[in-house]
């Protein structure tokens, strides 16, 4: 089974994200909303967009990353959730017994070893790209 297929996203905590969001979209030419920028991204092997990155800035005091003290969490897009999950129990990773739904796809979270969380996501890029 192939687990993860690329990055989902990157999400980082700042102390003043409109600011910041501008300062992005200034210098570098990133638009973003509430929400952050939105990438789309082919693959050699498929014709035309075949996914998404999402990349976000987030208030300082969010509590998304938590338990973890990291200023930055990285999504990874992976195929199979639940059986990505249930290996990862098995190998003595730190899973979140949490998995939420949504119509772009399903989440899930683990700890590295050094206390950073990481997103999981097995999207519906089809959904995805509707609600974009």
């Amino acid at each position: 089974m192939k687990k993860v297929t690329g990055i989902g996203g990157i999400f980082f905590k700042s102390k003043d994200p409109e600011k910041i969001k501008e300062w992005y979209r200034k210098h570098l030419g990133i638009e973003s909303d509430q929400y952050g920028a939105t990438f789309e991204w082919g693959r050699a092997d498929a014709p035309g967009p075949s996914g998404y990155t999402v990349w976000s800035v987030m208030p300082e005091n969010t509590k998304y990353f938590d338990p973890s003290p990291s200023p930055f969490m990285v999504n990874y897009r992976v195929e199979n959730l639940d059986t990505l999950l249930e290996e990862l129990r098995e190998a003595g990773v730190e899973v979140d017994d949490k998995v939420e739904e949504y119509e772009y796809g399903k989440f899930g979270w683990i700890m590295d070893p050094e206390g950073r969380r990481i997103e999981l996501w097995e999207p519906k890029d089809e959904k995805f790209k509707e609600i974009l």
